[in-house]
């Protein structure tokens, strides 16, 4: 399989934050009446958190703070947690490597705002290691649209089928392969038996079970 350039998505791909996207979010929903579970927040795992936020308000409307100002209070608690507890997943520094070895383009595309982007990479002191960062933030709609990963591949001057994404959720990889794009997917644990992820190009377990060949078809 050809391959010119790499793009990695971040929570829970290349941090673990999903834990801490959970916490934040029974927090603060929970300052407003909304009591959710966790398997509640596990539904909305890849969606850009206004999204959320305004799924749950349109379910169970709340008296007070906008939906709106809900997700900037759990984006800022998840910048929290990220700073004081936040670690990379193991094989991030591996995968990074590999793609500098080959000397591919590597970017960044989350559906996280670029205030958390810029916490993690900071805190991971990688930031200089990608040549593109992209935000769903700045589009109309999160993943599982595929702007994000439309905008990042028009950095990256590739073209689609030969750029290879990373991806840990089924929304992330629903955006990737409606984008064109190849799709290593590396689920959560608790999505690991999901038989969407079918989709994607490659499925493992960890980033530590990559290997070059394996995309090879």
């Amino acid at each position: 399989m050809k391959i010119e350039a790499v793009v990695l998505d971040m929570d829970g791909l290349m941090v673990d934050s999903e834990p801490f996207w959970r916490q934040a979010e029974m927090e603060e929903f929970a300052k407003v009446g909304l009591g959710l579970t966790l398997d509640q927040c596990i539904q909305t795992t890849g969606i850009r958190i206004d999204e959320v936020a305004e799924y749950w308000y349109r379910r169970y409307p709340w008296q007070g703070p906008t939906a709106k100002e809900v997700s900037l209070r759990i984006i800022k608690r998840v910048e929290e947690l990220v700073v004081e507890k936040g670690q990379p997943l193991p094989g991030l520094e591996r995968i990074i490597k590999m793609v500098k070895d080959k000397g591919l383009p590597l970017a960044l595309a989350s559906s996280s705002p670029m205030s958390l982007i810029n916490t993690v990479l900071d805190k991971f002191k990688i930031k200089e290691e990608f040549d593109f960062i992209r935000s769903a933030e700045l589009e109309v709609y999160g993943k599982p649209h595929p702007s994000v990963y439309i905008k990042t591949i028009q950095d990256l001057g590739v073209p689609a089928e030969f750029c290879l994404t990373f991806e840990d959720t089924m929304a992330g990889t629903i955006a990737a392969k409606a984008a064109c794009m190849k799709v290593v997917a590396v689920p959560q644990e608790e999505n690991m038996s999901d038989v969407r992820f079918v989709l994607a190009d490659l499925q493992l377990k960890s980033l530590l079970e990559f290997e070059w060949d394996k995309l090879a078809y």
